[in-house]
């Protein structure tokens, strides 16, 4: 069954590729061409999830090894295994929901803004995005890790608002110099152990390696990798690149690129550099618990929503971050949980700001005024649900990693301060009760109060809503609904529409799925994670 990985990745590629040899007619069918090719690569991720061995998640599955380059001895080796596998079925689902919001998002959506150019770009990104969870070797890891930038630059840059020529640049020059810092430390593995196969360096779990080579090289990988998750304080690139992206840039980013970099924790720093991670891992419990609170706090004063849900991304990576510092299976169990219920839920929220941003054209949070689950029950209702899954209430996915983190905490690895760590753990929770704070906050300033209609509301003709009762107007009007008795009555958007539920509902049912079925994740990660931690336990 090899061939799942490589088709996982020729689809999309194929699909890019095509697109470029198109003809100009084609443009009629972009809308669904984008789709298609996502919808393939999503229904290959599912047979993988569905053929996968889950008796032995700790085994790497699917594997496809053959030579690349002969001459340095560089191979292309691809696995799955239980870390690996929910993030790919992750980044399957979000790129083809985000298709979803573009194909049936009207005419007036991004579609119409150089769509030729919008599809190739997300295309080439899930390809990048993919392979990276597919790499069992060093540098096929950081090729396919670096091949994200350049959509993601584009995507902003191209579709972004109106600051994206800047966030775009900012992105694109704080991440290359986090990944130059990377690739010396993984050119310094090769050149200590003669080998970039992940597999076989884990299950050496460091030998051969001085302690003093393997603290240098954990920081300049966990510098590369901390860059991209963002870890506090290299994370000022993050609120411009999401306040400026357009909604399906914003979704991508906090919900696989970020992990992207935590994914590398997990699979190379932690069970390639034992001992460096050991010697490095009270500090970057520090970094973890300083990003928690200053996140929160950051939340706190935004008065723009999108922003305020950029920096929630700080906080919830901290704790993902404190996880692995653990190095325990619980904590690490629990970063790697807290992975997956970041992506749905903040995938979520974004989804939920683009929506809010299109109808009242602005994402200020005192511009909105409030009322929204009077004027748009249905979207303030999601939006109140993503919310508090964000914020941890239990029985929603939100609360699983982070209670583990802490546990873990509570009780780190041998070897590592408990009392430091039992430091970090009160700490972390007290980011817990501020980012409840500041959810609380956002949704007393949104959801509630006095309603304000969005102005100048023209919505596409092919939307359709699912309001039932919406009162067509004369041909150069809009289908609006009305607020209020006749005499006074605004005219205000229709609640959600259609495309917009079908790109929602997966990530509602998921973020519930796991948030009350938790051994669904949990039954995959713990094995792999105890044979990671192999060295170090």
């Amino acid at each position: 069954m090899g061939w799942i990985p490589v088709a996982l990745l020729a689809v999309p590629l194929l699909g890019a590729l095509l697109l470029i040899l198109a003809p100009r007619t084609f443009r009629d069918v972009l809308r669904t061409y984008g789709l298609i090719f996502s919808g393939v690569t999503l229904a290959l991720s599912l047979a993988l999830l569905a053929t996968f061995d889950h008796g032995g998640p700790s085994r790497m599955q699917f594997e496809l090894d053959q030579p690349w380059i002969p001459g340095l001895g560089l191979r292309l080796h691809l696995g799955v295994d239980g870390i690996s596998l929910p993030l790919i079925v992750l980044t399957a689902l979000l790129t083809f929901l985000c298709f979803v919001y573009l194909c049936w998002g009207g005419s007036r959506g991004f579609m119409s803004a150089r769509p030729r150019a919008l599809v190739f770009t997300l295309l080439v990104l899930e390809v990048g995005m993919i392979g990276t969870f597919l790499a069992l070797d060093l540098l096929l890891f950081f090729v396919f890790f670096e091949i994200v930038l350049i959509p993601m630059y584009f995507l902003i840059g191209i579709w972004g608002g109106r600051g994206r020529r800047a966030a775009s640049i900012k992105f694109i020059l704080y991440t290359l110099l986090g990944s130059v810092v990377m690739l010396l430390g993984l050119l310094l593995v090769w050149a200590q152990t003669g080998t970039l196969d992940i597999e076989a360096l884990s299950a050496a779990h460091g030998a051969g390696m001085p302690r003093s080579i393997q603290i240098l090289a954990f920081v300049a990988i966990g510098i590369g990798l901390a860059v991209k998750t963002p870890m506090w304080p290299l994370h000022t690139w993050l609120p411009d690149a999401h306040t400026e992206a357009p909604t399906t840039g914003s979704v991508l980013l906090a919900g696989v690129l970020l992990k992207m970099g935590t994914y590398g924790f997990a699979r190379i720093a932690i069970p390639v550099l034992p001992e460096g991670a050991a010697a490095v891992a009270p500090w970057l419990g520090a970094f973890a618990v300083v990003g928690i609170v200053y996140g929160a706090l950051a939340c706190l004063a935004q008065r723009d929503l999108k922003r305020m849900i950029a920096y929630s991304s700080v906080g919830h990576m901290g704790f993902v971050l404190l996880g692995f510092a653990t190095l325990t299976p619980v904590g690490i169990n629990g970063a790697l949980f807290a992975n997956v219920a970041h992506g749905l839920i903040t995938g979520l929220l974004f989804f939920l700001a683009g929506a809010i941003k299109e109808r009242y054209h602005t994402s200020e949070m005192p511009a909105l005024g409030g009322g929204l689950l009077a004027t748009m029950p249905r979207l303030g209702s999601v939006l109140t649900f993503a919310s508090i899954a964000s914020l941890g209430l239990p029985g929603l996915a939100g609360f699983w990693g982070e209670m583990l983190v802490l546990f873990g905490a509570f009780q780190p690895a041998n070897g590592l301060p408990r009392g430091l760590f039992l430091t970090y753990m009160v700490i972390g929770g007290l980011g817990a009760v501020l980012t409840a704070a500041y959810f609380l906050v956002m949704l007393s300033r949104v959801t509630h109060g006095r309603p304000r209609p969005a102005p100048d509301f023209h919505p596409p003709d092919d939307l359709v809503p699912l309001d039932d009762h919406l009162i067509h107007e004369p041909p150069d009007e809009r289908p609006v609904t009305r607020l209020g008795s006749p005499a006074t009555a605004t005219l205000v958007p229709a609640d959600v529409y259609r495309h917009e539920l079908l790109a929602w509902t997966p990530l509602v049912v998921l973020i519930l799925l796991f948030g009350l079925w938790p051994g669904l994740l949990l039954s995959l990660t713990t094995p792999p994670v105890q044979t990671l931690l192999g060295a170090i336990s």
